[in-house]
């Protein structure tokens, strides 16, 4: 979670939603880094997890993560999650809960919906008060 802290704060600096993402082989080592870039991209895709996930995917030359966790500092949205479920992720840590936007604890909660591909373990609350921290800092900042 360290790293996925240092990811969402390297987002904030460059006034995006502090959110970062990293997926971690089955032995640990990290395969992908990312947060978000949905202003710079200019794609409303471009979500920390997403870009882990792709990035990892490409590291491990297949589209399966099986065996891998995805560690992001806030709780995946509906899409993210749907993604998380193709990608076969073994494991999902995550820190902050998001009650408004998430797809996991709260919202679609896609892992629950009996059409889900893949439910991966999952783990919340790690990191979760820096996480919160961080975000809520943000959003006061563009008040």
């Amino acid at each position: 979670m360290p790293q996925a802290l240092e990811a969402a704060r390297a987002a904030a600096a460059r006034g995006e939603v502090p959110v970062g993402a990293v997926v971690t082989g089955p032995d640990g080592a990290v395969l992908a880094a990312a947060h978000n870039r949905t202003r710079l991209d200019r794609d409303p895709t471009a979500h920390a997890e997403i870009l882990a996930i792709r990035a990892a995917a490409a590291a491990l030359g297949s589209e399966r993560l099986a065996g891998c966790t995805l560690w992001v500092t806030l709780e995946p949205c509906a899409m993210c999650a749907g993604a998380i479920a193709h990608a076969r992720l073994a494991r999902l840590v995550y820190a902050a809960p998001d009650p408004k936007g998430g797809g996991v604890a709260h919202g679609a909660r896609v892992f629950q919906q009996p059409t889900c591909h893949h439910r991966p373990e999952v783990i919340a609350g790690v990191g979760e008060t820096e996480a919160a921290t961080l975000l809520r800092a943000f959003f006061a900042a563009r008040r």
